[in-house]
């Protein structure tokens, strides 16, 4: 049987909770997870708390007692834009300039693909970059006249070689007579996961004339983001991720003097203008997609409601989570890295690691080992921490070694990060060299 309360007894129920603090018994207990389960790998896929379910299962609820008034009268006309300028207002822009999609991948896919490229033109990236979105370029490469520039970064290494690789990738493309049109970066990276210093890159861009695209996927929720300050031209973040948002949600952000350029989603729907008929119709176009359950979009209300109730050190609400998980990440990477004997990945600037997740390399003997055995082992270890210490973290391959990306969030604490790095351990000495 349906809920039979409305939507803002449910909100009121999440801003009556008592405020708790991050990583405390409370604050695991919101949410669904199974008991013993410990998830180190939030910046995947995310999750949200019960109270926000409540919120998500009354919209698909709503959903299906009467799907075409809800869609057709209550959805497209209302509650899209009133969540619009939720998120909008959050991430300090006009509402005009938000619209959601399922994930940060559709945004800047949609980005990439409709950019009119002509010859002589370069997307620059960096090697480090997530990998779905070098395949879209490689696509774009082999299918328009659009070439491809891979700065290749090397880990650790201080942002200003960073940026110093841009800037000198920027001159030598121009020096060939040749014309960087885009560049894509991150907020953060996800394999390794580091902290880019994307402000920068976005001014370089500005002032060579070079569309920022940035893929912010591990970006809002994650730190503090004023759009309208930063200014990109393309701005793309996962909501379900570090917002607490139900998956899939993600907002694509382009400031009207863009929007022009993206006349139409993929795939293209109702909202979709012909050239001869006038200029597109950006919120439109995302507005009339296909159909899809688009109920997470009108959670990021609750989402944010719920964050306001954490605390941390004398903070609460978006101060206390951010400050709390970066800590988080600091203390429990090192921590794990002294269990382990390794290290953590990180600059001598410590700016790698301002983010709330953390790399240590794991204790494997590489000598004469090829990367596919070294994959091989990555998914074994992080398939035996699944299964047999029920503890999701991420093994990946980088560099010749093997390393883990672990997540730190309100619902863990220092605790969760020490077992981790036992587990991690008696995992890795049954591993045969």
């Amino acid at each position: 049987m349906r809920d039979p309360r409305t939507i803002d007894d449910i909100l009121q129920d999440i801003r009556d909770i008592e405020p708790f603090e991050c990583g405390s018994d409370t604050s695991k207990e919101q949410f669904a997870f199974d008991l013993g389960y410990v998830f180190l790998n939030h910046g995947s896929y995310g999750t949200h708390s019960l109270p926000v379910r409540n919120v998500f299962r009354y919209y698909q609820e709503r959903a299906e007692a009467q799907p075409d008034t809800f869609v057709r009268y209550e959805y497209r006309p209302k509650l899209l834009d009133e969540s619009r300028l939720v998120i909008a207002d959050y991430l300090d822009v006009s509402v005009e300039t938000c619209v959601y999609t399922i994930n940060a991948s559709m945004g800047i896919d949609t980005v990439l693909r409709n950019i009119i490229y002509q010859p002589g033109d370069v997307i620059i990236c960096f090697s480090s970059i997530y990998g779905s979105f070098g395949h879209t370029i490689q696509h774009l490469s082999e299918t328009s006249p659009v070439e491809a520039h891979t700065i290749i970064l090397t880990y650790p290494l201080p942002d200003d070689e960073i940026i110093s690789a841009f800037q000198y990738a920027i001159t030598s493309l121009q020096a060939q007579n040749k014309r960087p049109r885009l560049a894509l970066f991150d907020t953060i990276s996800s394999l390794p996961a580091t902290r880019v210093p994307f402000e920068r890159l976005t001014q370089i861009c500005r002032s060579e004339n070079i569309l920022s695209c940035i893929d912010g996927a591990h970006g809002v929720g994650h730190m503090p983001l004023s759009l309208t300050t930063l200014d990109p031209d393309f701005f793309s973040s996962n909501l379900h991720k570090w917002l607490h948002v139900p998956r899939g949600c993600a907002i694509l952000y382009t400031p009207l003097r863009n929007q022009h350029l993206l006349r139409t989603t993929f795939p293209t729907g109702f909202g979709f203008v012909a050239e001869s008929d006038g200029p597109p119709n950006y919120v439109q176009n995302f507005a009339s997609l296909g159909t899809l359950d688009d109920t997470p979009y009108l959670c990021v209300k609750a989402a944010l409601e719920w964050r306001k109730r954490l605390t941390w050190n004398g903070k609460s609400g978006e101060e206390a989570i951010m400050s709390y998980t970066r800590h988080l990440a600091k203390t429990g990477g090192q921590a794990v890295a002294t269990i382990l004997n390794t290290e953590v990945l990180d600059n001598y600037e410590r700016t790698l690691s301002q983010c709330s997740m953390t790399n240590i390399r794991l204790p494997l003997a590489k000598d004469q080992k090829s990367d596919k055995q070294l994959n091989e082992a990555a998914a074994q270890i992080q398939k035996t921490m699944a299964f047999d210490y029920k503890t999701a973290i991420n093994a990946f391959v980088y560099n010749g070694s093997v390393w883990v990306r672990l997540s730190a969030q309100v619902y863990l604490n220092l605790a969760d990060f020490e077992r981790a790095g036992h587990a991690l351990k008696s995992v890795c000495r049954s591993y045969p060299d």
